[in-house]
This record gives structure tokens, C-alpha cells and sequence, in this order.
């Protein structure tokens, strides 16, 4: 995989195929959920990539909001490995100029795999080159088949490149659902490995009951969607600021039972070695290694003595910790950023 790279571009987020900036006209473009940006997805990814790059051409990726289940099941949400902020940022480092967030609208979900092909790949965006995995299904009723794209393709002028299943090193087919049964057991080292790079949540800092500061551990709070599927526990973890620095960390998502809050689920991350206001700002937590399960202790004194043995746990773990990818190099161990 060409080596993810940090150089200032002019990455677009859109929302539309409608009226695009000229300069992405003839676009090689890689279409598909992509929620999780995995290993799997890489692969079709670095395929338009690299075809874009032969060809001079820009390379867009086509993805849709919400994620179609979501949308055909709004009472059992996907628990989102990516919400569209996060994928679009794994796209900019992966080199995409431009990212199509296409809304998944019930007119859209009623649209012919004709008409997809024909009003949206070729009259708005007109492609040159379509990237997509070997099982991509589309149009109504998901009649549009990979052989139905290459077909349209050869009718209409423009290459269909279909991508293989990507599989691990022990010849498992890499996959969303896999990543999130893994992630439901707190496993986010074999996650990582799915990934190819430590799985993270993004969101906003806010005020919390500031307990932890009482205690000694102040903590940077985080509320997540209700349909995380992340195990609850204390994580060895890195916090990613959005001025683009990064601190380690102990990081704790659950429901805190020593304090009887029976509340939502919170993401609460402890810093080492720091001391400031963050509050408001979008920040980023990666999950590096699952250290225990919630406990409900006796009282806050027994608290305290685990929270500082989680400390130096998590302390020992990063300070070994090594990129699982070049783009794992770019997320958990580079400063970059800030707006």
C-alpha cells in the first residue's frame, strides 16, 4: 500500500454528485459503504489509488448517509466503526481527493441500478474508472450485480475494476461485523489488526461531574452513540487533540458502578501528564489495549489504588506500543491536525 502521507490538499467533503467541481470530472471513484475504512476496504481503496495514479486522474470515493441499514432499520441503528467526520479524515490520509457523502433518502433507495449507472456515475460524475469489492450490489431492489456494472461499464465508456475479497493471515475474510463482534469483547488488539490501525472514537469533550479531578484523575469526558458496541472497561488508550497533539492515557467506557450512575454510557480518558481546559473540543481516543472490566469497588479508597495500578499498566503498555500500518503511524504516533 502506497504510504499514507500528512501533505496540506484540498480533500472536499460532498453531498451531492450534483453540479462537482470541474477539476474532479473523469474521476476514478472506489463506491461502497466503507464504514470502518478496514483492511478489506484498503484494498478496494489502494486499487483506485493506484489506478488514478497511472491515469493522472482524481480519485474520488462514493459512499452513502446513513448507512443503508440504518436507514431500512432506524429502530437498530449500525454501530458506525466510522461516523462520515472519521471516514472522511481516513480518506484525506489515504490520499482521496474528495469524499461523496450521497444521501440514502427513500427516493434514492428507489432508484433503478440504470439510473444510478447512468444519471450519477456517468451524467454528474463522468467517470472514467469504477472501483468497487467483488460483492457491491446496488440500485433497487440491489438488482445492479457487479456483472450488471461491468456490462454498463463497456456500454458507456468507462473500466470496472471489481476487487477480491481481502482476507487476514489466517485466511479469514476481513469484515465489518467481524471488527464489531471483536470490539463487543473488548478484544481492540485483533480489532486493531482487522483495522489496520487501533479502532477509535471521535466526539466532543464535556463537563462532566468532575469526580475524577476530586480523586486525583481528572478525566476529559465523552458522551458516544447509544449503539456502541465497545465492550465496557479501562482501556490503555491515546487521546488525539484537536490542535493534532497526542497524549496517553487510561481510558474508561461504561456506566461507572462504584458511583452508582446508571446513566448512558461515558468515555472518560485520564491523561498523564497534563493539565488543561478541553472542553469543547473535538477530540479523538484510540484503543490500544483492554486492561480490566468495570469493577464496583468497596469504596473510593479502593477506587483510587486501582486507578493508579490501571496508570501504571498503561503507562508500561504504550510505552512499547508500535504502529500496526503506515497509517496507524500517521493516527496514534504523529502530530497532525488543527484547523
Amino acid at each position: 500500500m502506497q504510504k499514507p502521507t500528512l501533505s496540506d490538499t484540498n480533500f472536499q467533503r460532498l453531498t451531492t454528485t450534483k453540479n462537482i467541481p470541474e477539476n474532479l470530472y473523469g474521476a476514478v471513484v472506489a463506491i461502497g459503504n466503507f464504514d470502518g475504512v478496514h483492511r478489506g476496504h484498503q484494498a478496494v481503496l489502494q486499487t483506485a489509488l493506484d489506478q488514478a495514479a497511472q491515469s493522472g486522474r482524481p480519485v474520488l470515493a462514493l459512499t452513502f448517509e446513513p448507512h443503508p441499514r440504518s436507514f431500512f432499520k432506524p429502530d437498530e441503528p449500525v454501530d458506525r466503526l466510522t461516523p462520515a467526520a472519521e471516514k472522511a479524515e481516513l480518506l484525506k490520509v489515504l490520499g482521496f481527493d474528495a469524499v461523496i457523502e450521497l444521501p440514502f433518502t427513500q427516493e434514492f433507495s428507489m432508484l433503478s441500478a440504470e439510473d444510478f449507472v447512468h444519471k450519477i456515475l456517468v451524467d454528474d460524475l463522468h467517470v472514467s474508472q469504477v472501483v468497487t469489492g467483488y460483492d457491491f450490489h446496488f440500485g433497487k431492489a440491489r438488482r445492479g450485480t457487479p456483472e450488471f456494472l461491468e456490462s454498463a461499464g463497456l456500454a458507456a465508456g468507462f473500466k470496472v475494476t471489481l476487487v477480491e475479497a481481502f482476507c487476514d493471515e489466517g485466511g479469514g475474510r476481513i469484515s465489518s461485523s467481524r471488527i464489531r463482534d471483536y470490539l463487543g469483547e473488548g478484544d481492540v488488539v485483533s480489532a486493531a489488526g482487522l483495522l489496520g490501525y487501533h479502532y477509535q472514537i471521535t466526539a466532543e469533550v464535556v463537563h462532566g461531574k468532575k469526580l475524577g479531578r476530586t480523586l486525583g484523575f481528572p478525566t476529559a469526558n465523552m458522551c458516544v452513540p447509544k449503539q456502541t458496541n465497545l465492550k465496557h472497561g479501562i482501556y490503555a488508550a491515546k487521546f488525539r487533540r484537536q490542535d493534532g497533539s497526542l497524549l496517553d492515557g487510561v481510558a474508561s467506557f461504561g456506566r461507572r458502578p462504584t458511583v452508582m450512575d446508571a446513566g448512558a454510557p461515558l468515555l472518560e480518558t485520564f491523561l498523564f501528564d497534563f493539565s488543561g481546559d478541553l472542553y469543547g473540543e473535538i477530540a479523538t481516543v484510540s484503543f490500544f489495549s483492554y486492561l480490566r472490566g468495570e469493577v464496583k469497588f468497596d469504596g473510593l479508597d479502593s477506587l483510587i489504588q486501582q486507578m493508579q495500578l490501571d496508570e501504571a499498566e498503561a503507562r508500561a503498555f504504550l510505552a512499547n506500543a508500535r504502529p500496526v500500518s503506515p497509517l496507524d503511524q500517521v493516527l496514534n504516533f504523529t502530530c497532525y491536525g488543527g484547523d
